[in-house]
């Protein structure tokens, strides 16, 4: 692979998951006009970003990041987006009371618009129609109208992420990200569940720190860290012409910088090293996450770490490990081997949603066993292995879905078509992303009493 890189470098290079669009003028006027649109994101706060990672790479943080699987226009409205925030929020301070360490909280949310395939053709009653690949591409009704890529959709894309934006920004630093509210956060349907006593006994204690810290003269009013936070965006970079577009040098760095998000990643189908999606983000500064599968060898995760991280910075690369429940332990410790050997730096996150997807009664699922069963063996090998277990990334919503099966509620097979309204892949509702951020507290707690116990004894 040449050194030479630029924006449009990507387009030399084979390429897949791209749609094909019936006019491609009209998609370079789009282009045209989205270079001329303000950043959505920042270089600076995409460097604070990566300093945090950095902290998380030496395992002095734990990364928070999750959201939808597919943002859609239709569902986008500030309701939806207060109780995502405030889900993620409850989740951050589980894990930070757990960890005793500082969580990283980055969204999937303000660009997580396009969606990988496993084919290009839907087929329905016989009908063969182009498959939905995200709002930002094309419709999800099974109509041929619908199903045609739309480069308008580009345009809108970038107003929906911008307005979610400017919402996200006012709650993380105009009060409500404030500790004192943290009574304040439970959502009303989640009440009476095991997770509703759990948060309550944990928000308790956190109220009577706060009640301490008053009383002598540490207060809200004179500490932004206890009513503001830090909160990123992130999304895969699936679409390369809008990312393209959305791609600016800073001013004050002179680097190349994606501001269509402070974090992006490549997925598990678009990590080829000789590929476009791999071109693309060599070549920004942006924090990077690379989606590691089951098909994913040692030598070619080698090979990919230097690409996307040559000057092996730490804070800069994220592997979001995806093999499935029951494949961990056969995958995850020939990476983390390579990785240590070669002296990376990385912060290893686990996905526990892409790998344990089933179908029941119809649906896609994904049953909530299967996913904490892959969050223990994850952090089952890296105590093995004697390394930091850096993050968890999951797919969730603030809505009262149905759409994983089991949980405290244990929503059934049967259950799933009361509420399931996700536009592509199964998504946590609230009660279960609340359950799993206790489970993350808790082996965060063993593994940091088990260091704590070693270098006593070695003491």
């Amino acid at each position: 692979m040449t050194n030479k890189w630029t924006p449009d470098s990507w387009r030399d290079k084979p390429v897949k998951q791209v749609p094909t669009y019936p006019d491609n003028t009209v998609l370079k006027d789009v282009e045209s006009r989205l270079r001329t649109y303000p950043p959505l994101v920042f270089a600076g706060e995409a460097r604070k970003l990566k300093r945090q990672l950095a902290d998380v790479a030496e395992g002095n943080g734990f990364l928070l990041q999750g959201g939808d699987c597919a943002e859609s226009f239709a569902e986008h409205g500030a309701d939806n987006i207060r109780d995502f925030f405030r889900v993620f929020l409850q989740m951050a301070v589980v894990l930070t009371f757990g960890a005793s360490q500082p969580v990283v909280k980055v969204g999937r949310i303000a660009g997580q618009f396009a969606k990988p395939r496993s084919s290009d053709i839907e087929t329905k009653d016989g009908i063969e129609l182009p498959s939905y690949r995200g709002d930002i591409i094309n419709g999800i009704d099974f109509n041929e109208a619908d199903r045609i890529p739309d480069p308008a959709r580009l345009e809108m894309a970038y107003r929906q992420s911008a307005a979610t934006l400017n919402l996200l920004r006012a709650f993380a630093q105009g009060g409500f990200a404030n500790l004192e509210n943290v009574h304040k956060w439970m959502l009303g349907y989640v009440s009476g569940t095991p997770q509703t006593q759990r948060y309550d006994a944990l928000a308790n204690r956190i109220s009577e720190t706060m009640d301490f810290m008053r009383a002598i003269g540490i207060t809200s009013e004179r500490n932004e860290k206890l009513r503001e936070t830090d909160f990123y965006t992130s999304h895969e970079a699936l679409l390369l012409s809008y990312e393209e577009a959305l791609t600016r040098i800073d001013s004050t760095s002179g680097d190349w910088y994606a501001t269509s998000g402070h974090m992006i990643w490549i997925g598990d189908r678009t990590r080829q090293p000789d590929h476009a999606h791999v071109e693309f983000c060599r070549g920004v500064k942006n924090p990077l996450g690379l989606k590691c599968g089951p098909t994913l060898d040692p030598d070619e995760l080698l090979t990919l770490t230097e690409l996307l991280n040559p000057e092996n910075e730490a804070g800069r690369l994220t592997l979001i490990a995806r093999f499935g429940h029951d494949k961990v332990g056969d995958y995850l410790p020939k990476l983390i081997r390579a990785v240590e050997r070669e002296g990376r730096k990385v912060v290893w996150s686990c996905d526990p949603m892409h790998g344990n997807t089933i179908t029941a009664a119809g649906y896609k699922t994904r049953p909530f066993d299967r996913i904490l069963a892959e969050v223990e063996a994850f952090f089952d090998v890296h105590r093995a292995e004697g390394t930091h277990p850096g993050g968890i990334h999951v797919e969730m919503t603030g809505k009262n879905v149905t759409e994983c099966t089991g949980g405290a509620r244990a929503i059934s097979a049967e259950e799933l078509s009361d509420r399931y309204h996700t536009h592509c892949d199964p998504r946590l509702n609230a009660d279960q992303a609340l359950e799993l951020a206790f489970l993350v507290a808790e082996l965060l707690k063993r593994d940091r009493d088990g260091m704590m116990h070693k270098d006593a004894v070695n003491a």
